[in-house]
């Protein structure tokens, strides 16, 4: 059966509520139809695909993520999006069901389980065979997936040393001889200058040593526009070796620029934001993929209409100009600055659940991150020590009070 005929009326009727409930830019008074989804999936067209690593699997070069709201994921079904990022979502916490067309054909879409650190958080947690393995059982029971291709580590290790402890490595050979996942991966957030983590290194370090350990697949990590060289180093030694690598957090405050007036106003014609980082991240770089957080149809038709489309001048005129405005506006979340804290403020969280709420106008779940803080901005007595610190001359202080007003309940 083709995808493009898989919104049954049950489904239509959950993304019918969904519509109305984003308040979304559609006809028939704010209530999808399978047209609405079709209409903007033709706007989109067939997204092109590439080798995401050494085990042959061809993806879209964006991909796709069970955060999404179920109007994008099912635009985004018939567009050919078939790698989903944080499958594991799905059925969760009174969250969407996995779409039918999914279901339905399986076998055509990468599903992957997320496995987060158990007895605390990302900074402060462990690594467990067997809560991992316990996690990934009842995700699939919970999802009705029957298995996952990709399980991953999220946020990764702490340095290259903790690469050998193989907790969840064993967890996932169990697994896989269970014929429950069939490809391992991690994301690797960066732990340098992290006062939380005791000898936290740097992300491209640390991917670099897991690359070269042979046991993990492909990768995501924060990459945008204006990054360090280091970090586009790694991506391209990963491509000659074969390794799969994903960008995430990829907006770079795309989001906050659509919302300043005065940026847009000399913003580039015939362009968006959105639209020219979709077309620099597929055709300017050397990245397997990329995942971009999709909140409506009219984003995703935005973003996704640009994937592997060549760069014009106007688009080459917008990154350069969203590169500026990111270099003083947003933070690249380097930790550079948080061993300098005289209170060990966690800055780089503090920045990027803004980062949640400001450019993906996930304005909750930023706010229940930030809630669950041991120090929030507020603690900030703008001592200045951090200032000196900044690669990118940020009034450090002035934004976390920024961040604290938006962030704080």
């Amino acid at each position: 059966m083709s995808e493009k005929r898989l919104v049954g009326r049950r489904q239509f009727i959950l993304l019918s509520a969904g519509a109305a409930a984003e308040g979304i830019g559609i006809p028939c008074g704010n209530r999808a139809s399978p047209y609405d989804i079709q209409e903007a999936a033709r706007k989109v067209g067939r997204i092109p695909r590439r080798t995401l690593d050494r085990s042959g699997r061809e993806v879209s070069v964006l991909v796709g993520a069970a955060t999404w709201s179920p109007l994008a994921v099912e635009a985004g079904i018939q567009c050919g999006v078939n790698y989903w990022h944080k499958s594991d979502d799905w059925n969760r916490w009174n969250t969407e069901s996995v779409p039918q067309a999914i279901l339905k054909n399986r076998d055509a879409h990468y599903c992957e389980v997320c496995c987060d650190r158990v007895r605390g958080n990302h900074e402060r947690g462990v690594i467990d065979e067997e809560a991992h393995y316990g996690f990934v059982k009842e995700a699939l029971a919970r999802t009705g997936l029957g298995y996952f291709d990709d399980m991953m580590f999220h946020f990764g290790y702490h340095n290259v040393a903790e690469i050998q402890n193989r907790g969840l490595i064993r967890a996932y050979d169990r697994l896989k001889k269970e014929g429950l996942v069939r490809h391992l991966c991690l994301s690797q957030h960066s732990y340098q200058g992290n006062s939380t983590v005791k000898d936290g290194e740097p992300n491209y370090e640390i991917l670099a040593a897991v690359m070269n350990d042979g046991l993990y697949e492909h990768a995501q990590f924060p990459f945008t526009y204006g990054d360090n060289q280091a970090i586009n180093d790694f991506v391209s030694k990963a491509k000659t070796k074969g390794f799969g690598t994903t960008a995430m957090k990829t907006t770079g405050g795309a989001g906050r620029m659509k919302d300043d007036r005065e940026f847009m106003k000399s913003f580039p014609a015939g362009t968006t934001p959105h639209q020219a980082l979709a077309r620099w991240l597929t055709t300017q770089t050397p990245l397997s993929c990329a995942v971009i957080q999709i909140n409506n149809l009219d984003e995703f038709v935005d973003t996704y209409s640009g994937a592997g489309k060549s760069m014009r001048a106007e688009d080459s005129r917008a990154i350069e100009m969203m590169c500026q405005y990111a270099d003083r506006e947003v933070c690249r979340l380097c930790n550079n600055c948080m061993t300098r804290c005289e209170k060990g403020l966690p800055i780089a969280e503090i920045f990027r659940y803004e980062r949640y709420a400001r450019d993906y106008h996930e304005l909750e779940r930023a706010r229940g991150l930030y809630a669950k803080l041991s120090l929030d901005a507020g603690e900030c007595s703008a001592c200045g020590a951090c200032l000196p610190h900044c690669p990118q001359g940020l009034k450090i202080p002035e934004k976390l009070l920024q961040a604290h007003r938006i962030l704080c309940i």
